[in-house]
């Protein structure tokens, strides 16, 4: 007998659930107690009501696995009509991850670390950081890992890029409008949260593992939440006396936020593009998995050849370039507090 049959019966619902008392035996305590053995069944025992075993006492209700099924047919249902409208709108970010893996991985070694090299005295102004961008890509490359490297440097350039094109507009907006704001928290939560696995799935069904989209969204809905966040922090944060100065000499909307607004904004939207460029080089490693190329791939090859050298050297790898980055970002943000004192 199943632990809800007398729930059931109570209610006088045996005829809705119909005439067999549940879908076979439920328990050991059923099995015991077919063979004549004693079934001690306590209170203490007693399952919580959940799918499966409400549907031990009644057939009427579903299981827990026709629940998840469900959700996956209706998701296949709606697959190729999603796809129709999804496709050409991010075919893009496609394109410019090609173009861009092709460009980064094209020009020479002796071009490219000097152009690096020089992009990073422009924005850094600091002599010691491009030493040790040099030093990081010289290393990287002596060890053979120059092309991994590139790609992984490819990748976090579009897609970071992009996350500050769509993530600034947002966080203005947020900043603008409470209402937009508490519409936008709830989405921006469940994409802060949201295991990174959890992303790949529906693109899997979504896209061709060949199509560089397919990373490249996942790696776009996880890192673009800080930017997001902290632009929408930036500009609500602005001295209301400077607000009303402004109003003072006449300012409209639209220069109030880009001459006073995001200029005073702008570390703190800078502290969101360095953290966006963090979460992006963290994707980047987990989308291996669906042949995002880059150092993440020898990682993955590392774990699944059980070779020590590759794993070690290849996270080593995914460190410096963690460390460049962090601290390209950190002297641009140190620049631009400099200037505003």
């Amino acid at each position: 007998m199943a632990t809800y049959d007398n729930f059931f019966d109570t209610l006088g619902l045996r005829g809705w659930c119909g005439d067999s008392s549940g879908g076979g035996l439920s328990s050991m305590a059923d099995l015991m107690g077919q063979a004549g053995g004693d079934a001690d069944t306590t209170v203490w025992d007693t399952p919580f009501p959940s799918l499966d075993a409400l549907h031990d006492s009644c057939d009427a209700i579903p299981q827990s696995r026709d629940l998840t099924q469900g959700l996956e047919q209706g998701f296949l249902a709606i697959k190729d009509s999603l796809k129709v409208v999804v496709d050409p709108l991010t075919q893009p970010l496609s394109w410019a991850l090609e173009d861009t893996l092709w460009l980064m991985q094209t020009v020479p070694w002796f071009i490219m670390i000097p152009m690096l090299m020089l992009i990073t005295y422009a924005v850094g102004r600091s002599m010691k950081l491009v030493g040790l961008v040099a030093l990081v890509f010289g290393f990287l490359a002596f060890i053979d890992f120059y092309e991994h490297t590139m790609q992984t440097l490819a990748i976090i350039f579009v897609c970071a890029f992009i996350c500050v094109l769509l993530g600034v507009p947002i966080g203005i907006a947020m900043s603008r409008s409470d209402r937009v704001q508490r519409s936008m928290i709830p989405i921006l939560d469940m994409l802060q949260t949201l295991p990174p696995f959890v992303y790949l799935i529906p693109l899997i069904f979504l896209f061709s593992v060949t199509e560089p989209k397919l990373y490249g969204i996942a790696i776009i809905l996880y890192a673009i939440v800080p930017v997001v966040r902290l632009t929408d922090l930036g500009i609500r944060l602005v001295d209301q006396d400077v607000i009303e100065a402004a109003d003072a000499f006449g300012m409209t909307n639209r220069q109030k936020l880009f001459k006073v607004q995001i200029p005073l904004a702008l570390p703190n939207i800078m502290a969101g593009v360095n953290q966006t460029i963090m979460m992006s080089l963290a994707m980047v490693v987990i989308a291996s998995l669906v042949s995002a190329p880059g150092l993440g791939v020898l990682v993955l090859r590392g774990i699944r050849s059980l070779e020590l050298g590759v794993g070690l050297l290849s996270g080593l790898g995914i460190v410096l370039l963690a460390i460049i980055l962090d601290r390209v970002t950190k002297a641009a943000l140190a620049r631009i507090n400099a200037s505003q004192k």
